[in-house]
């Protein structure tokens, strides 16, 4: 079957990407029949050999048109058992902080898969059982995911904060000005505390991977094989950023190269880098699109049920379309909106997501002075007009916000990245197999 999408795939999976990047692929059989032995420890816990023979095995169905982009098949193994193991401690430290997911929070994170792909939710597990996966494995999948999720934002919460000042200075600097960059990466880490011999061996690994390269290697083949990031197996692509997401120490390196060319190797705190500049665009103007629009909600009370809610709402949409009744008025006089009842449910101009996805969707639905049916959301039931539409230049709003997420995702990144690297280095972790006990980026304490 096909491979498909999904939100969040594979326990391996370490990272928090957006939440619609990782491909959904089924584990294979193991094939450990009735023997499955232990090949590493996780403080209190165990990583079996069927976990990683499927992380593996997902791996290399991922790749099924392209094994020549996989590294051997022993560092292929080391490289996922490093991110199981990173897996397993981020949720032994989100069970220690208290943090949960319930079922109604995985059933979400289910719907916004099916969602994004245009399929029922019944339509999703029957591709997820297809595949070979059972449904509740993907359910846990998900549920892991969010987990990690959560732990990223509360440490990144606990740590991360942005300042005007910061802003303004981003906003006036070339580099804001200097427009978006796709970007790919190669990166050998050097572990806390590492002795010049791993350092010297580190280097040596970043200078075959650049010689690799410069021999006609696809960059996203070399970052399978030699790259020690999080990223590694998607081929170290970063996708579009603009400049000034970048960390500072790279900026000057990727302003010299021309879309396609690869840097040198780059020597930070963290260890060896080598840079791909993928493409590259300008900023372009912000147009925004926005809707002008009037609202009668019937929140349902305990005076009033749901039942009697929908009957209500439905009421006023009849005298609003098959009398004529003033929609201002009944809005004043029925409304549970405290924010726009008392202006006849004037919401004035807003952009399409201000008031909500299920409330810009209807609108862009809709015609000018058009009434909508009744329809439910959370807060109750609503019934919209839609009064006019136009385009407005936000680029100076938009900047400013979008400047305070680059600063806070930069800020964000760094916080977690040096998370990751002292639980890693903090955390108990016994690997059982002499073939897998290569030491790999940011390894833990041993135990002998």
């Amino acid at each position: 079957m096909k491979q498909i999408f999904a939100l969040f795939a594979l326990t391996i999976v370490t990272a928090i990407p957006s939440l619609a990047q990782a491909q959904f692929l089924a584990p294979q059989d193991s094939g450990s029949g009735p023997i499955d032995r232990i090949v590493a420890v996780v403080e209190d816990e165990v990583i079996l050999q069927s976990e990683l023979n499927d992380a593996v095995a997902a791996i290399q169905q991922q790749y099924a048109s392209q094994p020549g982009q996989l590294p051997p098949i022993d560092v292929l193994r080391r490289q996922v058992l490093d991110r199981l193991v990173l897996m397993k401690l981020q949720l032994q430290r989100a069970d220690d902080q208290g943090i949960r997911v319930s079922d109604a929070d995985v059933d979400q994170a289910v719907q916004a898969v099916a969602a994004q792909n245009k399929m029922a939710p019944e339509q999703l597990r029957a591709a997820v059982e297809q595949s070979g996966m059972s449904y509740a494995a993907y359910r846990q999948q998900l549920h892991d995911q969010l987990v990690v999720q959560k732990l990223h934002e509360n440490v990144v919460r606990s740590s991360v904060s942005v300042t005007e000042s910061e802003i303004n200075n981003l906003l006036n600097s070339p580099t804001y000005k200097a427009g978006e960059v796709h970007l790919a990466h190669i990166q050998v880490s050097i572990p806390g505390g590492a002795s010049a011999s791993d350092i010297q061996s580190a280097q040596s690994k970043a200078e075959q991977a650049l010689a690799a390269v410069k021999g006609g290697m696809p960059f996203k083949a070399a970052a399978i094989r030699f790259s020690d990031a999080q990223d590694a197996l998607d081929g170290g692509d970063l996708g579009w950023r603009r400049v000034d997401e970048v960390p500072p120490a790279f900026v000057d390196t990727i302003s010299s190269l021309k879309p396609g060319e690869t840097s040198g190797i780059l020597h930070g705190p963290t260890g060896f880098h080598i840079l791909q500049l993928v493409d590259q665009r300008a900023q372009a103007k912000q147009m925004v699109t926005e809707f002008h629009a009037r609202q009668i909600l019937i929140r349902p009370s305990e005076l009033l049920s749901q039942t009697q809610a929908q009957q209500k709402a439905q009421d006023l949409y009849s005298r609003i379309v098959n009398k004529h009744e003033d929609f201002a008025k009944l809005a004043k006089d029925n409304s549970n909106d405290d924010t726009t009842a008392n202006a006849g449910g004037d919401m004035n101009w807003f952009q399409q997501g201000d008031w909500g996805a299920m409330i810009g969707q209807k609108l862009a639905d809709m015609k000018d002075n058009e009434v909508s049916q009744p329809f439910q959301s959370e807060a109750g039931w609503h019934i919209l007009q839609r009064l006019g539409t136009r385009n407005s230049d936000m680029t100076t709003e938009i900047a400013h916000n979008q400047a305070r997420q680059a600063i806070g995702n930069r800020k964000a990144d760094q916080a977690y990245d040096d998370f990751l690297r002292d639980l890693r280095s903090s955390s108990y972790v016994k690997i059982l197999v002499p073939e897998l006990d290569e030491p790999a980026a940011g390894n833990s304490k041993a135990a002998s």
